[in-house]
């Protein structure tokens, strides 16, 4: 079965109580948080909440591309391996960095080097090192890690098992679309997806240009094992929205299953 997680900072409203939105996460059916605030760690935790992802190091836009900060991404890299030990935290998320005039085959052979310091020490925290790749067309502008194939040579150079990318569904569909192509091709390289409509980061319904069912069916029949991540600004009920959310990628997963069990045998069936 597929599982989900959500990110805290994009569900938590204002008005929000974090206990009461960590239980109804539960109850719909959520495996995991992500980004939690640390102080609701053990919350999440009593809820039977796994805390999927957090940072490895602060800034997006100041990463791995420049030598210059390898050293203090180490350490920031450090605390968070200790914090991701105590709690079980299967990932870290790192980050390129904004590009700021660096061509992209320096920038991926130094992002590489600088994960390479890392990865030994993620390796006996048990912890996957997740480079996520960003849209630099709207949200992150400059940041270098914004194609897929980017990312795929950093992994590829840094040859270690626990580096994997952060495959954000949302940002490459800005980027350069060809999602379902994508994921069937370079599914391996991707240790973590996360989810929002286009455009605004919004639900993943039909005023928005992605076709999330065909998609998740994509991810289902590529043999996926990870985390499928919400990361989307809902704009009505909270609630309402994880519940869509989940159902969307449940429904594609037991559509999938019953093409291969013969549920669902008419050839021309599409989500």
């Amino acid at each position: 079965m597929l599982k989900q997680s959500f990110t805290y900072w994009s569900f938590a409203t204002p008005k929000t109580d974090p206990e009461t939105l960590l239980r109804r996460a539960a109850e719909i059916g959520y495996d995991g948080v992500e980004l939690l605030d640390e102080a609701l760690f053990p919350s999440a935790k009593a809820m039977g909440l796994e805390i999927v992802t957090h940072r490895a190091h602060a800034h997006i836009e100041v990463g791995l591309n420049r030598r210059e900060n390898h050293q203090s991404i180490v350490r920031e890299t450090e605390a968070a391996l200790q914090l991701a030990e105590r709690w079980k935290i299967p990932n870290l998320i790192c980050f390129s960095g904004n590009r700021g005039g660096q061509s992209d085959d320096e920038g991926a052979k130094i992002t590489a080097e600088g994960l390479r310091r890392l990865a030994p020490l993620a390796e006996s925290a048990g912890v996957t090192l997740l480079l996520e790749l960003l849209n630099s067309k709207v949200d992150h502008p400059d940041y270098q890690a914004d194609r897929t194939a980017w990312g795929v040579s950093v992994t590829e150079m840094v040859g270690a098992t626990n580096v994997k990318l952060l495959y954000d569904i949302y940002h490459m569909q800005i980027m350069e679309g060809d999602l379902i192509r994508t994921i069937g091709a370079h599914h391996s390289a991707f240790g973590h997806l996360h989810t929002a409509g286009n455009p605004g980061r919004r639900e993943l319904d039909g005023a928005q240009e992605i076709n999330y069912p065909a998609v998740f069916r994509a991810v289902a029949e590529s043999g996926w094992d990870g985390f499928i991540g919400h990361e989307f600004i809902p704009t009505g009920e909270v609630e309402d929205s994880l519940r869509g959310a989940y159902h969307l990628v449940l429904q594609a997963e037991r559509r999938v299953q019953g093409f291969l069990d013969g549920s669902f045998s008419s050839p021309g069936f599409e989500l």
